[in-house]
């Protein structure tokens, strides 16, 4: 876990780097440089206004957003931010790699990413702030009003990004993109698809460096561990797995206690699984996130905690020692980078062989959520999605899987053949 690589200073020579500062005039000439070469290129059409709005909403977010983000330090640039960074590159030039061997333009690929990136980030970060609104944004705002929100529900650079989220956005700028210029929708899908299964793979290595989407406690020999204030650690203190028993995840679920660990301080003093939870040191608990909140807020004084169970007379948690490490867990988003390299050059293998325009697209929908769903079994930062047993990343792997179904009965009646499917050595040679 790495999740600061350095921090850019607020001042330069006196003058703000941030807000309406030097880095919004550097972005306001690169901007009009951006243009000039458009208007040169192509003339001063409608693709060319096409840019203004994404160039403007850059021009704000250095004005309004990045000030609110500056620490003491100045701007701290994550290693998240960076690997996604690094993502959205690669993935482009894997798309424009493989658009110029189709016979496309690849400068048709650059465009497309602008239309992709702002829609995906939007809609993965939406999904995220729905997923943790109760436990993680609604107490922001209840303690420190809208702005304080605001800021974090804005703060991408940090971690906080759900896949299909990103790709429910992406989806939606990928057709608003191909209705406005004509382009073929499913032969466009599959000109993505292994570049979005790349940037993906990337994008894992970030959440590793986060320490976000983490797994279940395990003892393998490649399991990891994480430093004290990761996602990781907070979770064990919390669910009270520090002293070797689990509360559920999901905050508004029951008090349950749902595993209890051989021989561990909770075992050794009578609690159970299946024992609800009814008061925590001095806090009276309702629901799972009472006793997150609880367990969090007495673990670190080194004081004994009383806990109350229905039906069963109270007992005393024994002190235990604060690690400085969490305990072993499931080192999920390096699954999850391997999963996803292996579906893009699974994507890149079977384009050879496919016959029709969506049978790549349809690939990746196919098997995606199902490696996604198995993984979900396995990590722990995801609770219960009503009542349904599952995570709510789990349910959308079943209805994008059913999509899938769906997509395969559609491309499979369409008549062979691919709207780009000749090299352009052979565009040139008349084949």
């Amino acid at each position: 876990m790495y999740q600061t690589l350095y921090h850019v200073p607020d001042q330069i020579a006196g003058m703000p780097v941030f807000g309406f500062g030097i880095l919004l005039v550097l972005w306001g000439l690169v901007s009009f440089g951006i243009l000039a070469w458009l208007v040169r290129r192509q003339g001063f059409n409608a693709d060319t206004l096409s840019y203004v709005p994404i160039l403007a909403v850059v021009a704000a977010l250095i004005a309004w957003l990045l000030p609110v983000l500056c620490k003491e330090k100045g701007l701290p640039i994550r290693s998240y931010g960076v690997m996604m960074l690094v993502a959205v590159v690669s993935a482009t030039g894997l798309a424009a790699w493989r658009a110029r061997r189709r016979g496309q333009d690849p400068e048709m690929v650059f465009s497309l990413a602008f239309w992709l990136f702002l829609p995906g980030i939007l809609g993965a970060r939406a999904f995220y702030v729905i997923q943790k609104w109760s436990e993680q944004y609604w107490p922001v705002y209840d303690d420190h009003g809208i702005g304080a929100l605001l800021g974090a529900v804005v703060n991408v650079a940090e971690g906080g990004l759900v896949v299909y989220g990103g790709l429910l956005g992406g989806v939606v700028g990928l057709m608003l993109f191909v209705r406005r210029y004509r382009l073929p929708l499913l032969a466009t899908c599959d000109l993505v698809a292994p570049a979005m299964m790349l940037g993906l793979a990337i994008g894992r290595i970030g959440c590793l460096l986060n320490g976000c989407c983490y797994g279940g406690a395990c003892d393998h020999a490649w399991a990891v561990t994480f430093p004290q204030g990761s996602p990781p650690y907070i979770s064990q203190v919390t669910r009270g797995q520090m002293f070797g028993f689990t509360v559920g995840s999901n905050p508004e679920a029951e008090p349950v206690v749902t595993r209890v660990l051989p021989d561990s301080p909770a075992a050794k003093v009578g609690l159970k699984a299946g024992d609800r939870l009814q008061r925590v040191g001095p806090y009276d608990v309702q629901s799972a996130g009472h006793v997150h909140i609880a367990m969090e807020k007495l673990f670190y004084h080194k004081q004994p905690i009383a806990i109350r169970v229905a039906g069963r007379p109270s007992f005393v948690l024994p002190v235990v020692a604060v690690r400085p490490r969490s305990q072993p867990v499931h080192p999920t988003q390096a699954y999850s980078t391997i999963n996803a390299m292996l579906l893009c050059l699974l994507l890149l293998a079977y384009d050879p062989f496919s016959r029709r325009d969506g049978e790549l697209f349809a690939l990746m929908i196919t098997v995606y959520p199902i490696g996604r769903f198995l993984l979900e079994i396995i990590r722990t930062d995801e609770g219960d999605f009503f009542g349904t047993g599952l995570s709510i990343s789990q349910n959308v792997s079943l209805l994008l899987f059913v999509c899938a179904i769906g997509l395969w009965f559609y491309v499979m009646r369409q008549p062979v053949g691919k709207v780009f499917a000749r090299e352009p050595e052979a565009n040139a040679a008349g084949v």
